[in-house]
């Protein structure tokens, strides 16, 4: 497992673009938008929703956005966005004309909502619902994220559900609901169809996008400080992301 600091910068973008269609896949908290200490507390650029639009035009629309958040989440924080995306975790992924692509994701057992409600309030955790499944945050607790992952990890087994540990966060989603997928599912289509794809994440949930880069002969960019199996590049936070992006 590589560690950022032993991962060289990526090629820059007009040179990638220089050589073939390129894709990009996005990811967003931790990417594009520094990590906060809630996930309503982010921070957004009022004009990013522009610049990605900008971005995608640079790449004959060839850019998605693939978030943990479900995409009213993401919208309610860019704006309407014109640009392919996957939310809730690339389980819920939409063409950039509004279209869906595949099925609309399922939330989680109503039993298993309710033991992971309940544990959080029990501990002073937050309990996040999403239309894909559910996120336990441990972020105000860190003392306790050893108990708050090996709950989650119980719960999941009893309801054969998948389990992913990301920064102060285990979310627990419907099998098959992971950003390599959604990946997977954008480069069967066009504009996608044919590119080389670029996964750009900050997270051990972006690992799935990354190795499905590598798949279709492309590869992946870790974000921040955190070791990475996947990733090809490393970027050192979200202004090194803009940079790269010329956001």
């Amino acid at each position: 497992m590589a560690s950022p600091t032993s991962l060289p910068s990526p090629p820059g973008l007009a040179d990638l673009l220089g050589q073939g269609p390129v894709s990009l896949f996005v990811d967003f908290d931790g990417t594009l938008v520094g990590i906060a200490p809630t996930p309503d507390a982010i921070s957004v650029p009022t004009d990013l929703n522009l610049r990605l639009n900008s971005l995608r035009d640079r790449l004959a629309g060839r850019l998605a956005l693939v978030s943990g958040r479900s995409l009213d989440d993401l919208q309610s924080h860019l704006g309407s966005l014109d640009i392919a995306r996957a939310g809730s975790h690339g389980a819920s992924r939409f063409r950039a004309d509004g279209s869906r692509l595949g099925k609309a994701p399922q939330g989680l057992p109503e039993e298993a909502v309710r033991d992971l409600r309940s544990f959080a309030e029990k501990h002073g955790l937050l309990y996040e619902e999403k239309s894909h499944g559910g996120a336990l945050h441990f972020r105000s607790r860190p003392d306790f994220s050893e108990a708050a992952i090996g709950h989650a990890k119980a719960v999941a087994l009893r309801h054969e559900l998948e389990l992913t540990s990301g920064k102060s966060v285990a979310e627990l989603v419907r099998p098959g609901a992971n950003k390599g997928a959604a990946l997977e599912a954008f480069m069967g289509i066009e504009p996608f169809a044919g590119s080389i794809p670029v996964f750009i994440g900050d997270d051990v949930t972006d690992e799935h996008g990354m190795a499905a880069a590598i798949e279709f002969s492309g590869f992946g960019i870790a974000v921040g400080e955190r070791p990475s199996k996947a990733a090809r590049y490393h970027l050192e936070d979200v202004a090194a992301v803009h940079n790269w992006l010329d956001l």
